[in-house]
């Protein structure tokens, strides 16, 4: 999987193939995951270590090594219930398996050596620019942190750096069209499954604690819930549909806030789910399928140029969300590829598209309809910067509200950007 994912592969991506055509089960399931996103999450700092007590820097050692030393530091120095000898020991078989056996005893060596530096209570040394020391620490890449650092300051910049690290929370969000939020809690405590609700989340419930495969876990089958992180649970709010609303999702796939969407207006609406991808469409129809919702039309097409594609759409929408293609940068926790997948290039890359997208879905708004331009980043060339350059490009926009989610808030969740419009 760690081989996947440095080749280009998105690392959830290559864990549910690799999980699927696998016959690992239960805490075994949960072992490879934390082995997997934890040597992604770290990549930084076991890189640190690599060239500490290796001969060989990190970037120059063969791709195979490289990460199954990280698999092996990963163990010895961030997990507490991995026993020494199982870390070190399984990992030179490894080695010896998988056509690095001439390299077994440098794997044995260098791991040896981290546990005696470990027991020694030695750290990687600190630099002493605060940007550097925030990514080395919190295995961050160099551009990142300065950024932090001008946006937040020195404790604010910590904390999102500390947060890009810690395991996110488990949150479902109950469809009030099928059961209750008390009653799905009732019916997961009967299964074992502890929940509590979430706040500012109506229909939110955080997992307390969980393993095996949840589309086992009663009400799944039967659409009673979906899994939805607490901060996108608080987009499709910020809409505030209607019954009988006709409703755009421009960025739909896989669809959880179009099936939201449809749950806030008791499935009596007209919501068209578009999205570019039609594959990720499919995601989307099953999704509704699931929940039992039949209010939402899929299309696949490209959202800025709906008003040429659908000239009869135009002034025809109450309500429109753009959940944006951004660089993710709040979701860095859920998602610890991709840290070291986006660069500064790539998001100057996202912004004339963002743009793009806005600009072709303001003539569909109707008079006095709402848009909502939401991002699961913090970014503010992708954000507050964003919108102020929308307001002077279509006067008839007025903003009613915005807000910038940090992913270290005390309410939890990745953090997101909202802004709600509203054509005068």
């Amino acid at each position: 999987m760690l081989l996947a994912v440095a080749a280009g592969a998105y690392a959830d991506v290559a864990l549910e193939r690799a999980l699927r055509d696998g016959s690992l089960a239960g805490p075994d399931r949960g072992l490879a995951t934390e082995l997997v996103y934890g040597a992604i999450r770290r990549r930084r700092s076991l890189d640190g270590w690599l060239d500490r007590l290796g001969r060989v820097p990190a970037r120059k050692q063969p791709p195979k090594l490289r990460w199954l030393l990280h698999i092996g530091l990963y163990q010895l120095l961030w997990m507490e219930r991995i026993p020494v000898s199982a870390a070190v020991n399984t990992c030179v078989a490894l080695a010896k398996a998988g056509g690095l056996a001439r390299l077994a005893p440098v794997v044995n060596g260098l791991l040896r050596s981290a546990q005696r530096a470990k027991e020694a209570g030695e750290k990687l040394e600190r630099p002493a620019d605060m940007a550097q020391a925030l990514a080395l620490e919190h295995s961050l890449p160099d551009w990142f942190t300065p950024l932090l650092l001008q946006w937040r300051g020195a404790e604010g910049a910590a904390a999102v750096a500390s947060s890009c690290n810690k395991v996110p929370t488990l949150d479902l969000r109950v469809n009030p069209l099928r059961r209750s939020r008390e009653t799905v809690q009732e019916d997961l405590a009967a299964a074992g499954v502890t929940t509590s609700p979430i706040t500012g989340c109506p229909q939110g419930l955080q997992v307390q604690g969980h393993s095996g495969d949840l589309r086992r876990w009663p009400g799944y089958e039967s659409g009673h819930w979906c899994v939805q992180d607490r901060a996108a649970q608080w987009v499709a709010p910020l809409l505030q549909p209607l019954p009988g609303d006709r409703i755009l999702d421009a960025c739909a796939a896989p669809g959880g806030k179009s099936t939201h969407l449809a749950e806030l207006v008791n499935d009596d609406g007209e919501i068209w789910a578009v999205d570019r991808s039609q594959g990720r469409l499919q995601r989307v129809a099953a999704n509704a399928a699931r929940l039992g919702l039949g209010s939402i039309s899929a299309l696949t097409a490209d959202a800025a140029a709906l008003q040429n594609d659908r000239p009869s759409w135009k002034g025809s929408f109450q309500r429109i969300l753009l959940d944006a293609p951004c660089s993710g940068l709040g979701t860095l926790a859920r998602h610890p590829d991709a840290r070291w997948r986006i660069t500064p290039a790539a998001i100057e890359g996202l912004l004339p598209l963002q743009r793009d997208l806005l600009d072709g879905l303001v003539p569909l708004l109707a008079p006095q309809g709402r848009l909502v331009y939401a991002t699961c980043t913090i970014h503010p060339a992708e954000n507050d910067q964003q919108i102020q350059q929308l307001l002077k490009r279509h006067p008839q926009l007025e903003l009613l509200e915005q807000h910038q989610r940090w992913p270290d808030d005390a309410a939890g969740g990745d953090g997101f950007f909202a802004a709600v419009l509203q054509r005068r």
